[in-house]
């Protein structure tokens, strides 16, 4: 492994006198509360697991990229076991790992920056008891929650128009103007219009223009699932990371595999032991944790760091680390238009965004007593990867692949004589008290340490909800006059790379284990700040949430401190 890939990014605190936070975890919700903290003046120190790439490791090769080991573990030295809620039996997966880099899964996210809606925060209230499910407002207000979007938006630098969504309601709009838009997005528009929806330019963490000393996008069509080359895309590692190092008061240290929290005699939060690029044991004192490594991975630090005081794990004593574990709803479409269609000839196709979002399902059956909750249909390009590609035509039968000339003939076909336009669907996924994360009795990480066993015991109303959106983005395409429509992913599928719930925060310690400034209960300066928080999954990826929600935790901590409450 080079050297840049392990060598610490920021100064050496600990020698410049000592440090007041660490924070497990650089992605979406560690660097956001990094940020905040050393804005605040905190000396921070953040740990993560994986190493850190730069512009340079960030070509556009999907073997290396895309299909080994540069963002996800190999399931041979990190695996995941997976349940089948069925028979019982586990599996391992490389599913549930989102990226292990500093930036963490920002760095080849797609940037889709979606705001949770009120009515998210208080699904409980809206919907009432739902049988099966574990349903739970929020602790706060969106209206607490707005002004950190705000900011969100702000230091991201996120594109878009999100005037035309009457399903949002806003104080203000979006930093950047829309990314240029491929010619399919008017026709998108048109069809939306015919059937009553509300298309609208989608909000992406992508630069439409020069900002924040980042240039603009150079608009390629390998952009998710790869690293940016050019930092245009507002990830950790190019729009957070880089300001929180700037203050001259946080310390970013890749390759420290974070394996215990630890507690004082009093019960405190007192720092943290981490493996370091060598191996070897190091402990960080921080009367200050932080902890952010993605909702499965956060759970399972919690669960691992058993003491006298926690016997089954810092934050369980009712049972609740790991519960109400949540994957975002997901399913997709797929439909073609023939190159030799007149309105194919007049579109500019060089431009690799559709970017194209409705909501008018956010909400189901929105003015009647038996509403219901939905979500979001997003219209996009299929990605350009030609693996990927050449993998989904033949598969795309549905029963045996296709080889051979009939496969060459179907890709000729889609290179040469029709252009294709996929959507995607973000569905409401309900918490159930059987989704939940555990540590597995017998196997065993690189480091020796017990992996992350997760079940999912879905709700049947997610397939529902998955089912109609899906129905929705399939009726633009035919609105469209496209041909050979069709659903690629059904509704009710979920997406193991948004995750949600595991450490939901509430008012009661025996339902939740975090409260609402997502401190564990009972635990004196240890909080959570990724997606493990949530106690509902929302109806857009979650990525903004994360990051709204750690800039009001870094801001509570400070808040805390000033009133001598964090200990």
């Amino acid at each position: 492994m080079e050297a840049r890939h392990a060598a610490p990014l920021g100064p050496d605190l600990v020698r410049k006198g000592g440090v007041d936070a660490v924070v497990v975890g650089s992605g979406a919700g560690g660097a956001s509360v990094a940020l905040g903290l050393a804005r605040a003046g905190l000396r921070v120190v953040v740990l993560e697991k994986g190493p850190s790439y730069d512009q340079r490791d960030f070509v556009k090769d999907e073997l290396a990229l895309c299909r080994r080991d540069f963002f996800v573990p190999l399931t041979t030295e990190e695996p995941h076991l997976k349940v089948d809620p069925r028979s019982g039996r586990a599996s391992v997966t490389a599913e549930g790992w989102t990226a292990c880099c500093v930036g963490g899964g920002t760095v080849h996210m797609s940037g889709f920056t979606y705001r949770l809606h009120p009515e998210d925060l208080k699904l409980r209230s809206l919907l009432g008891e739902v049988a099966g499910s574990t349903l739970a407002d929020w602790p706060l207000s969106f209206e607490e929650l707005e002004p950190y979007y705000e900011r969100a938006e702000l230091e991201l630098g996120i594109s878009g128009d999100v005037s035309g969504n009457p399903f949002e309601k806003r104080r203000r709009g979006l930093p950047l103007p829309p990314l240029p838009e491929n010619g399919l997005a008017p026709l998108v528009d048109e069809a939306c219009r015919k059937l009553g929806l509300h298309a609208y330019p989608t909000p992406r963490a992508i630069l439409s223009r020069a900002f924040g000393g980042r240039a603009r996008c150079q608009l390629s069509f390998f952009c998710g699932s790869y690293g940016c080359d050019t930092s245009a895309r507002s990830t950790a590692l190019s729009a957070l990371i880089p300001r929180a190092l700037a203050t001259g008061r946080c310390q970013v240290r890749p390759l420290a595999m974070v394996h215990r929290i630890e507690l004082d005699a009093q019960g405190r939060a007192a720092g943290v032991r981490y493996l370091d690029a060598k191996g070897e044991e190091q402990r960080l004192a921080a009367p200050i944790v932080v902890v952010a490594c993605s909702a499965i991975e956060s759970a399972r630090l919690l669960l691992l760091s058993k003491t006298g005081g926690h016997p089954d794990g810092i934050g369980n004593g009712s049972g609740q680390v790991g519960r109400n574990l949540m994957f975002m709803g997901f399913g997709t479409g797929l439909g073609e238009l023939r190159r030799d269609d007149p309105r194919m000839k007049a579109i500019d196709w060089r431009q690799p965004f559709v970017h194209r979002s409705f909501q008018d399902l956010y909400l189901l059956d929105r003015d009647t007593p038996n509403v219901r909750k939905g979500g979001t249909v997003s219209f996009l390009l299929p990605h350009a990867n030609p693996i990927y590609t050449a993998e989904r035509i033949a598969l795309q039968s549905g029963s045996e692949p296709v080889w051979g000339k009939a496969l060459k003939d179907a890709l000729r076909h889609l290179y040469h004589e029709v252009h294709e336009l996929e959507f995607e669907v973000f569905g409401e996924t309900l918490p159930t008290a059987g989704s939940r994360v555990t540590l597995d009795p017998k196997a065993r990480d690189r480091f020796g340490l017990p992996v992350a066993r997760f079940e999912v015991q879905a709700h049947p109303a997610d397939a529902e909800t998955g089912k109609l959106l899906v129905e929705k983005g399939l009726e633009v395409l035919r609105a469209m006059k496209a041909e050979r429509v069709r659903a690629t992913r059904a509704g009710g599928q979920k997406t193991y790379w948004l995750i949600a719930g595991t450490c939901r925060f509430g008012n009661d310690p025996a339902s939740s284990v975090l409260d609402r400034d997502c401190k564990v209960h009972g635990v004196p300066g240890l909080f959570v700040a990724d997606g493990s928080f949530m106690p509902t999954s929302g109806g857009v990826p979650n990525t903004l949430t994360i990051e709204a929600n750690a800039l009001r935790v870094a801001d509570r901590i400070v808040a805390l401190g000033k009133r001598a409450e964090l200990r």
